[in-house]
């Protein structure tokens, strides 16, 4: 398959996923909304077709859990930050695939039809956004070759380096960063819808009434 899919999940550990809507509702109650984001995004992940879809664990990687052995290639996630972590993810994962996208597990209205756009795209763009209200994204797609350009040689954690080094994460100005980045690199970028990722309780509350009303 040319196409990859990355998704970044926490191991369900009580009090260590999901703080700060924990700070309002408790660690089980957080724990369990944790649970209800993860299982959306597996359900989603299983109906996507031609798509080989990788598993990254911020702990541990777990045998015997939700996550199907069969279905999912299960690996740990490496690195120093964040932008280490992905930055390793996808040096692993462009090394037999052509184009890859990374997700987590925070978004429970990206669904199946946006990641599939994001691939779709990923012809004709060299790398795929979707921006998060609070000034992050949800998901980052990117085309190897793009990358590389004509010295393929280049080392992919040498080509892509530009996107996650030096970026401060969990701030509203993460997307706008790296859309600077991108484009200073001349390179393009397709934008996908704005969605919002699951931080706060308010966020959880109005995801349940919208979901309620369809």
């Amino acid at each position: 398959m040319d196409n990859a899919l990355i998704i970044f999940i926490k191991n369900p550990i009580k009090g260590k996923v999901k703080t700060r809507i924990a700070r309002t509702v408790g660690d089980d109650e957080a724990l369990a909304i944790y649970l209800q984001l993860s299982e959306i995004t597996r359900n989603n992940a299983l109906l996507l077709r031609g798509i080989k879809t990788y598993l990254f664990y911020d702990d541990f990687i777990e045998k015997n859990d939700d996550w199907s052995n069969d279905y999912f290639e299960k690996h740990l996630q490496t690195g120093k930050d964040l932008g280490e972590r992905m930055l390793n993810a996808f040096d692993l994962v462009l090394k037999t695939h052509t184009s890859t996208c990374i997700i987590g597990s925070d978004c429970p209205t990206l669904s199946v039809e946006i990641i599939q756009q994001s691939f779709e795209q990923l012809a004709d763009y060299d790398s795929v956004l979707g921006p998060s209200t609070d000034g992050g994204y949800y998901l980052l797609g990117i085309k190897k070759d793009r990358f590389q350009g004509k010295n393929k040689e280049l080392s992919l954690l040498t080509a892509l380096h530009h996107l996650f080094d030096d970026m401060v994460w969990s701030t509203e100005h993460v997307l706008s960063n790296t859309l600077k980045r991108i484009e200073e690199n001349h390179q393009t970028v397709y934008l996908l819808p704005e969605l919002t990722d699951i931080d706060e309780e308010a966020d959880w509350v109005i995801f349940q009434k919208n979901r309620e009303c369809n």
